[in-house]
């Protein structure tokens, strides 16, 4: 039987057979397009009216950018130039865009200053913010580089820098000896220390006026966008650990320190950021001693900071409420005290949970910085709407200035957002 069976059978295979290409339907784009944009009537229909949007707001955009003219030293010799061919003026942008950075009263041949700083400031952050690829001695640049740019943008002695820098470093030291006595004892202490050293630090500077000196610019003289990336840069950095220790506050158990940071909190964020702005402008000045200078940038940037960290604050409450119980118990199963227990286990993880929410805050405040134009200080707002369409040269432009604008803004909020992304990336410990 086994014989004729085998007689019976011409062709036996001892090989699999080569896998065959999957149709072309279901690999590549056409895949990819058939289950994104064609996978259901509606689907479809979706798609053939965002194909339609797109190409109508195409249809107009492109032609404006394209025949547009970077020509001309005023909106009549633009007209002349375009010919009613629908291009846009973009000669306005190429006239002005030393104002539209800078302002209006910041010197010209001073300029190479806050240029200076802005090219050093791609190199201090990226140690901060990608300090798992780095050595840690590049921190050194990030520490620096706020008091380097404040002495290049202002101006004015060096010594004034130099000693802001020391009451930050020695009141650090004296919170981190003090703490093991309390966490607000430390605080309180390391401000006492900074304080006192400041202090000292205005009266030689005072003395030794000349040592380092570059020539001083006064507040009113900034604007442009430098304002507004001063303003966010400096607010966002600052909200950040004011908002953690708000945080924390509002879950202390001592009722003074929970007290003040509810009051606070809930004071803030139910008043609207002009209001405090205005604030910062007029009702300030009546709290201050007779012929007290308080420059207005500091009266700002003090206003924003109190803003945005009492949104950060809340942010980061929602973090720290999302940790389990068993988190905090673990810090005293260990013995660590609150600070201790806060730093090394409860913060790291808190802090992961609420990048989103501390980013969109932080995109939020970069571009409410514009409001600022509202007390009379020229940012890229306020050049727009001020010196450059008040003038019979360019009456009359709008979309071409307001476009730089947009383009400005949406770089650097794209790039803060891109970045919050692939943190989350870098820190997600989930297994699949």
């Amino acid at each position: 039987m086994s014989d004729t069976h085998a007689q019976s059978v011409a062709f036996v295979r001892d090989t699999e057979i080569p896998p065959s290409p999957p149709p072309a339907r279901e690999t590549g784009a056409i895949k990819w397009v058939r289950e994104n944009l064609f996978s259901g009537p509606m689907n479809s229909i979706l798609t053939i009216l965002g194909l339609l949007i797109a190409f109508w707001l195409l249809s107009g955009l492109i032609p404006w950018v394209v025949n547009g003219t970077w020509t001309g030293n005023d909106i009549r010799e633009c007209r002349e130039i375009l010919q009613g061919s629908g291009g846009g003026c973009f000669a306005v942008v190429a006239e002005r865009w030393p104002q539209l950075l800078f302002g209006f009263q910041y010197p010209d041949y001073l300029r190479w200053r806050p240029s200076l700083a802005f090219v050093l400031l791609f190199l201090a952050v990226p140690p901060m913010l990608f300090i798992m690829f780095l050595p840690r001695w590049t921190l050194a640049l990030s520490a620096v580089y706020p008091f380097l740019a404040y002495w290049l943008i202002w101006g004015g002695t060096i010594l004034t820098p130099i000693f802001i820098a020391l009451a930050v470093l020695f009141g650090y030291f004296t919170f981190v000896k003090i703490e093991k006595r309390g966490f607000v004892t430390g605080l309180l202490a390391g401000i006492v220390v900074a304080a006192a050293i400041i202090w000292v630090g205005g009266l030689v500077a005072g003395e030794f006026s000349r040592f380092g000196r570059l020539e001083a610019v006064e507040s009113r003289a900034m604007g442009g966008f430098m304002l507004n990336l001063i303003l966010g840069i400096v607010c966002v950095s600052l909200s950040i650990p004011f908002g953690i220790l708000l945080a924390l506050g509002r879950q202390s158990r001592l009722p003074i320190v929970k007290g003040f940071c509810v009051v606070f909190i809930e004071f803030v964020r139910g008043v609207p950021l002009i209001t405090l702005l205005f604030v910062a402008n007029v009702v300030l000045a009546y709290f201050l001693p007779p012929n007290a200078n308080f420059d207005l940038i500091l009266r700002v940037i003090i206003m924003i900071t109190m803003f945005s960290s009492a949104y950060i604050a809340e942010v980061i409450r929602g973090g720290l409420a999302a940790l389990p119980k068993g988190q905090y118990e673990a810090g005293d199963s260990l013995g660590l005290d609150y600070a201790q227990s806060m730093r090394l286990i409860i913060l790291p993880q808190a802090m992961k949970i609420s990048i989103p929410g501390i980013v969109n805050v932080a995109v939020g405040l970069f571009k409410d910085t514009t409001l600022v134009s509202v007390i009379s200080m020229f940012d890229l707002v306020g050049m727009i709407r001020g010196p450059i369409l008040s003038s019979t040269d360019w009456a009359g432009v709008y979309w071409e200035l307001w476009a730089a604008a947009c383009i400005l803004f949406f770089t650097v909020c794209y790039g803060i957002s891109q970045y919050s992304q692939w943190l989350e990336r870098q820190l997600r410990t989930d297994h699949h």
